[in-house]
């Protein structure tokens, strides 16, 4: 039985063993397990790894072989109750993400993975501990110790492209010169990391927002010593820093970037978000889309389709569009905010709708709200194609995303749309191919260890440029950690007074 702090997923059996679409049998020998939540160091909120599912005769299966064709059991060898909650996610595609969310932290964490009660590839996997839990505050003190454990790339090329505008970095300056510039009419953040602790000043009416970069901040200097650094976040939509201004450009932080700001970009709130409260408090995040694709690419609806507020004129005449052509757009406003709702052009307000239930569409339509429109990294994680509106606002790995090759590409005012969803159709293979294309992307670039990687990268790089130290200025104040965990650790890195 499980304990009350178990968070148990009721794992069946399959009956007479897993067979793959083409009636081919599991191998527990032949099946792969990898991935970063193998290893005790990889410290992340929701730890992770995959299971591919292999034949005898050594291919890999690509279609499913069943939801509960793999049993995953994690214990705590040394003690007598594991507080680990566990999901098997099955993609549908022959592969699953096991992800596994610990609220304690353990000396050795063992991980089995069985089918038809038998151990697949190399489990049970022992992981040598201490194995720590989110909340537990023992950063390794050494950055490229970490990089590694992580398995971060050396060099992250829109981070490269960002800080390029700033060569040098004054902090005594910049703290002086950006809350004159922004202070009174923009909602800002003055950070700085010291010593591994979190100060802030901050500016403007509107800072609400300011939990998502406290909380990613507290969970960073919680896994690994961060430089000391000092900097500025922009909480609003837009990037701050015009291209074109006439004076001295200024770093400041930002959510979205845009092709005439010189903002320095990272990770949106959304997704920010959504890394550190997986299997917490949020539904919709980069491992359960995966799980929730919708019907199979050949049985999905042919219709192209959208839902969403006002927030952009396009957004309009998307609507618009879509009254004038609904057996090609399904596209509708779950809400008016910005324009005035004429339901003589528009049509009627539409309930919001499941967003795993978009899949059930082969067409994904991504247009811009205020700015970039922040679902595109879980529509890329679907498997239906994404036509993506051209636009100046990215996020902070639109760069690297590629047209024709992960999405389709569809002109700002729409009139090349009708034209390119008449492509797709008329292309089905080539538009499967760039849906399974835009999939791989987010797998492999928009899990909670890369949004770590790029994160620490960014104010690790940011930090270099730096010609004199972070201060702790008048007005800041600590941010502190949380205090409400039911298992607090203890940390192996740090000394006991005993030890001083």
């Amino acid at each position: 039985m499980c304990s009350i702090w178990l968070l148990c997923v009721a794992l069946g059996v399959v009956s007479a063993g897993a067979v793959g679409g083409g009636g081919s049998q599991l191998s527990p020998e032949h099946t792969a397990v990898w991935g970063p939540g193998l290893r005790a160091e990889a410290v992340l909120p929701a730890r992770y790894f995959y299971v591919q599912a292999v034949d005898t005769e050594g291919q890999k299966f690509t279609s499913s072989p069943g939801e509960n064709a793999f049993q995953v059991k994690i214990t705590a060898p040394e003690e007598q109750f594991t507080r680990v909650g566990v999901q098997v996610l099955d993609r549908k595609d022959g592969s699953f993400i096991v992800r596994y969310r610990m609220y304690a932290s353990y000396k050795n964490l063992k991980i089995e993975i069985k089918t038809r009660d038998k151990h697949v590839a190399k489990s049970p996997y022992i992981l040598k501990g201490p194995v720590y839990h989110e909340n537990c505050d023992c950063p390794q003190e050494e950055s490229s110790a970490w990089l590694e454990e992580m398995g971060c790339p050396q060099t992250i090329p829109q981070i490269q492209r960002d800080l390029a505008n700033f060569p040098t970095l004054d902090p005594d300056k910049i703290a002086k010169e950006i809350p004159q510039r922004f202070g009174q009419r923009q909602s800002l953040c003055h950070y700085t990391i010291k010593d591994n602790e979190v100060y802030i000043k901050t500016y403007g009416e509107h800072v609400g927002f300011r939990i998502f970069m406290d909380a990613i901040l507290l969970s960073l200097t919680r896994k690994v010593k961060m430089p000391d650094v000092e900097f500025f976040v922009n909480l609003g939509d837009w990037p701050l820093e015009k291209k074109k201004s006439p004076q001295i450009p200024h770093p400041i932080f930002s959510w979205c970037g845009s092709s005439e700001s010189k903002d320095i970009v990272m990770p949106t709130y959304d997704l920010t978000d959504s890394v550190l409260e997986t299997m917490g408090r949020v539904s919709l995040d980069m491992m359960s889309v995966q799980a929730n694709t919708g019907p199979s690419w050949e049985d999905k609806n042919t219709t192209a389709f959208w839902r969403g507020r006002d927030s952009r004129k396009e957004r309009l005449e998307l609507v618009k569009l879509s009254r004038k052509y609904p057996e090609i757009i399904d596209a509708a406003f779950t809400n008016f905010f910005f324009f005035k709702h004429d339901e003589s052009l528009y049509g009627p307000i539409v309930k919001h709708i499941s967003f795993f239930d978009f899949f059930k569409y082969k067409y994904q339509i991504n247009i811009d709200g205020t700015v970039a429109a922040y679902r595109l990294p879980y529509l890329l994680a679907g498997n239906s194609v994404v036509l993506k509106q051209d636009s100046v606002y990215y996020e902070h790995f639109y760069n690297e995303l590629q047209p024709w090759k992960h999405y389709i590409p569809f002109k700002s005012d729409l009139s090349d749309l009708l034209e390119k969803l008449q492509w797709a159709k008329e292309h089905d293979e080539e538009a499967k191919n760039i849906a399974k294309s835009g999939q791989e992307f987010a797998r492999n670039n928009l899990m909670g260890d890369h949004i770590f990687c790029y994160y620490f990268k960014l104010f690790q790089e940011y930090s270099s440029l730096q010609v004199n130290e972070p201060k702790i200025r008048e007005g800041m104040e600590r941010v502190q950690q949380p205090d409400d965990d039911l298992f607090p650790c203890t940390c192996h890195r740090k000394k006991t007074k005993d030890e001083l």
